[in-house]
């Protein structure tokens, strides 16, 4: 299949292109950051500079990629996990308008199947939380899937040398499972260990 892989510079998406490179698919690795393209063709993605606000520019390079499958994994935190609180807006604006721009570029190129990261545990009553509905409810609404992911451990994430509590679950697990997911049907997905 051809995999649309918005988020593939990402702790997750690193570790998908391998997995899905490997398993046959065509890869295109979506950053808004020029300086990781040469990391996404090292790792076997085709690289596609943009950025997901930019809602025109986005549908273009969807179509252009002409995907089976967009599997959505962006997020906004910061690198520290102490910072995470600073970031509750951005990350929220990515679930949300983000979100809302792959439907529609989705909706624009024939309507790939499309795969949303989510969490699988429940965030404080506030914009996270509201975010995280509305990101699963749009994409259950368009016959997606939603990966509720538990929280990342291992190398690379914000549990590098400790396990986190539960809901929880190994990166690589994760990266795994989320490449067996691909001809899923329509609906909530729950990964942890």
């Amino acid at each position: 299949m051809r995999i649309f892989l918005a988020g593939a510079s990402g702790v997750l998406g690193r570790r998908l292109i391998p997995r899905l490179v490997q398993a046959g698919h065509v890869v295109g690795g979506m950053t808004r950051s020029p300086g990781k393209t040469e990391e996404l063709a090292r790792l076997g993605a085709e690289p596609i500079l943009c950025d997901v606000f930019d809602r025109d520019a986005l549908i273009q390079a969807v179509a252009g990629f002409g995907p089976d499958v967009i599997l959505n994994e962006l997020t906004d935190l910061p690198d520290e996990a102490a910072k995470i609180g600073e970031y509750a807006e951005l990350n929220a604006r990515i679930r949300t308008e983000g979100n809302q721009n792959v439907i529609e570029a989705a909706r624009r190129s024939g309507s790939p199947k499309v795969l949303v990261q989510s969490i699988a545990w429940q965030l404080p009553d506030g914009p996270g939380a509201l975010a995280v509905a509305e990101l699963e409810r749009a994409v259950l609404a368009e016959g997606g899937v939603v990966l509720s992911y538990g929280q990342f451990y291992g190398p690379g994430t914000y549990h590098e040398d400790r396990i986190p509590a539960e809901p929880r679950v190994q990166i690589d697990r994760a990266a795994d499972r989320t490449v067996e997911l691909l001809d899923e049907p329509s609906g909530v997905v729950v990964i942890t260990d």
